[in-house]
């Protein structure tokens, strides 16, 4: 997705979809990074510029520092994004770093061959360098350089068993850090005595660069004793040798105060709450008042859909505590439990979302004048091809009418074939930026 020419704003009344369609694709244009990198570039240095990433935002930011830097200053390196998203390269922008793709959310071979390059490039680094650093959400899975001891094929297994847990951001890249040879600070101890400043995207609720791709240029406050009550709490195996390491320390990360940061910058140059307001203007400028909950809800996504609900019924039926019309709007970074399946049960598709969204209508159970979109601000809603979902004033009858019934798709995790059914899966291909969820209720 990229910046586009101001757009009529759809009626909110007469085209509730298209309103909210409208005021996605506002949050996710504020969140592209040619609109706000200038601001943050620091000066070409004595020496050579080294560019260094990863993210699945990396395509975009990668094009918007080589439009941005000195055409007559030097640029080179290396930065890595998810399969399928490069965005298409402006007509006569000279491509100066190089972009390579790997797999997210699991990590694959090609992700760990371009973090090896990533550390390689570090070396014969001097004090007269700069290292820009081009970090986003997705960086953890798209620079996979696995802890001595641990295969890919473990680092893969760990992934996939947080993923499917339940944990949160925070406790997944706590292990991350300290299961890694790049995260955790590592990279840009590896830049020393090169100045580095870090550019980044937030994809996580308080918009921490420590927490960000696993905070692979800032210190790391968490400890290797965190990590392992974290893969114990959720019965996840590590190889003895390793679960060794993370007992006696072995494994931990640079700290705050370690002199290897001395003198690093780091900014945040597109956040979630900055893409909420921007939506919110959005709404207002079309006569509806917004309400921005939080920009950090977290939680199970199928309850949060439920209390999201419970707070549209409320407006709708007694106009608190918001009066209507209006929309409601938040952000955050929800989890999903992957619950196990029955014998003979179809395995489900869907992501934190449309499961969302699935929780949101059954707690709406068909209100009149209440509508809602939620989507991943990547443009991909897990695994899958779709952003996230709709729900409309008729969406339980029209999926009980194609033979959907919510509670068995809830049942299994199936919040794509849900929304499929009823024509309500809403499907942008790759935006090139994160910031995360985005949840949008209308209620007229």
């Amino acid at each position: 997705m990229t910046p586009t020419t101001p757009r009529p704003i759809p009626d909110a009344h007469s085209a509730p979809r298209e309103f909210l369609e409208h005021l996605y694709r506002v949050a996710v244009e504020r969140a592209l990074p040619l609109a706000s990198m200038g601001g943050y570039l620091p000066a070409p240095p004595k020496g050579r510029t080294l560019v260094l990433g990863a993210g699945k935002a990396g395509g975009s930011m990668v094009q918007a520092l080589e439009a941005l830097w000195p055409a007559d200053a030097a640029l080179s390196g290396l930065v890595v994004t998810r399969y399928g998203h490069i965005p298409p390269r402006p007509a006569g922008l000279a491509a100066r770093i190089e972009l390579v793709e790997a797999a997210h959310p699991v990590p694959d071979q090609a992700g760990l061959d371009a973090a090896q390059r990533i550390l390689a490039l570090t070396q014969g680094l001097t004090a007269d360098d700069l290292v820009l650093c081009l970090i986003s959400g997705g960086g953890s899975s798209l620079l996979t350089l696995p802890a001595e001891g641990l295969t890919l094929a473990d680092k893969q297994r760990i992934n996939t068993q947080l993923l499917e847990s339940g944990a949160h951001i925070g406790e997944m890249n706590c292990v991350r850090k300290h299961l890694s040879r790049i995260k955790g600070g590592r990279l840009a101890a590896a830049c020393a005595p090169a100045q580095v400043v870090t550019l980044t995207i937030s994809d996580v609720p308080g918009d921490d660069p420590a927490v960000i791709a696993s905070g692979p240029t800032v210190p790391d406050a968490s400890r290797c004793a965190d990590a392992l009550a974290i893969l114990d709490r959720y019965r996840i195996e590590l190889p003895a040798a390793v679960r060794a390491r993370l007992e006696s320390g072995a494994l931990e990360t640079p700290k705050p105060g370690d002199a290897a940061f001395d003198g690093h910058q780091t900014h945040v140059i597109a956040a979630p709450q900055q893409s909420l307001e921007a939506a919110a203007a959005a709404a207002r400028a079309a006569g509806i008042e917004a309400h921005v909950l939080s920009d950090e809800i977290e939680g199970e996504s199928r309850e949060v859909g439920k209390v999201h609900g419970a707070l549209a019924r409320s407006v709708s039926l007694r106009g608190a505590p918001f009066a209507k019309p209006c929309v409601i709007l938040s952000g955050g970074e929800t989890t999903v439990t992957i619950r196990p399946r029955q014998p003979g049960q179809a395995k489900g598709r869907g992501g934190r979302a449309g499961e969302f969204c699935l929780g949101l209508a059954g707690a709406l159970a068909g209100r009149e004048g209440v509508w809602a979109l939620a989507a991943d601000t990547d443009g991909i809603d897990g695994v899958e091809d779709n952003a996230g979902a709709i729900v409309t004033p008729d969406t339980l009858r029209r999926a009980e009418a194609a033979g959907a019934k919510l509670a068995d798709h809830l049942d299994r995790n199936d919040a794509y074939g849900y929304f499929d059914a009823v024509g309500d899966l809403l499907v942008t291909g790759p935006t090139h930026t994160n910031v995360n969820d985005f949840r949008a209720l209308l209620i007229v």
